[in-house]
């Protein structure tokens, strides 16, 4: 019965609030419209806000994709200039940059950080590209604008251990090229040891680094060629021809002995040879003495 009645009640509060629908809403037409309103401009919002995210996202793969193609394409300029003896290592420096610019406007941590490693690494291989000497100055300036590239990948990556031990070991290799091998073991330790790169390439990297370290810091040095050695030639002496000697003093042609030794046939021992020496005899050639009477 009570539940008979409470029923009842609820079908009676239902009809008088039904009854009193159109005067309420007379009443409060402009809140109902405002509050429609404004859930009509928030929904499209967040439509055009997810649209624009995806649009923005696709974008930001294409650009990113084109960047590291003009880095390849740049390196195979550079790699078939050298073979014609050119030198075009500066042409790395320009999608370097653009990779920079692009890690800074993008808000996609992954692919910032990777486009700042392949900066770092464009940064490197135009140092290794360039001919002729390079000061120890540039050498400077250039690794340490590296660094600053693989520190904001470390930052931009830390969600991502595969780029953040990449960005590290890039860190160490940076420490070598100026020399700071102390300092570059103990990058090359540290992601040996940190349980969460387990598995990436960079820590195989660094323990094959850290093994074979020592053979880096050794400085390749070339003997002299030895000097060829001098030919031996006959010492010729001509004496000036003087009228007034005798044909005994006349001018003569002197060779000195040359000692020439080559190899004679093997003897009956089938592991030595014998060598004969074969002295050229001196030879004197005297000028005719002129005939007094002239025929």
């Amino acid at each position: 019965m009570k539940s008979e009645h409470r029923h009842e009640l609820k079908t009676n509060e239902l009809a008088e609030w039904l009854g009193n629908l159109p005067q309420w809403t007379k009443e409060n037409l402009t809140t109902i419209l405002v509050v429609v309103a404004a859930v009509v401009v928030g929904a499209t919002f967040l439509m055009w806000r997810s649209y624009n995210k995806n649009v923005v996202q696709v974008r930001g793969h294409l650009e990113f994709s084109n960047l590291l193609d003009q880095l390849s394409a740049s390196k195979m300029q550079v790699l078939n200039a050298q073979s014609q003896g050119q030198d075009l290592s500066a042409l790395l420096l320009q999608p370097a940059n653009s990779l920079g610019s692009f890690a800074q406007s993008t808000s996609n941590n992954r692919m910032a950080a990777l486009a700042l490693i392949k900066q770092a690494e464009a940064l490197r291989t135009e140092l290794h590209y360039r001919s002729g000497i390079i000061s120890e100055q540039d050498l400077t300036n250039q690794i340490n604008e590296a660094k600053v590239a693989y520190a904001g990948a470390v930052e931009k990556s830390s969600e991502n251990a595969s780029l953040k031990a990449t960005a590290e070991f890039g860190l160490g290799l940076c420490e070598e090229e100026l020399s700071n091998f102390q300092e570059a073991q103990q990058i090359y330790q540290g992601i040996v040891a940190n349980a969460g790169y387990e598995g990436t390439v960079a820590n195989a990297a660094a323990q094959h680094r850290l093994e074979t370290m020592d053979d880096y810091r050794q400085k390749v040095v070339f003997k002299p060629a030895p000097e060829p050695a001098a030919a031996i030639q006959p010492n010729f002496q001509i004496n000036p021809f003087n009228p007034n000697q005798s044909s005994a003093t006349q001018p003569t042609i002197q060779m000195q002995p040359v000692d020439i030794t080559v190899p004679a046939t093997q003897s009956n021992d089938a592991n030595t040879t014998s060598e004969v020496p074969i002295i050229l005899p001196e030879v004197n050639s005297k000028v005719p003495e002129p005939n007094a009477s002239g025929k």
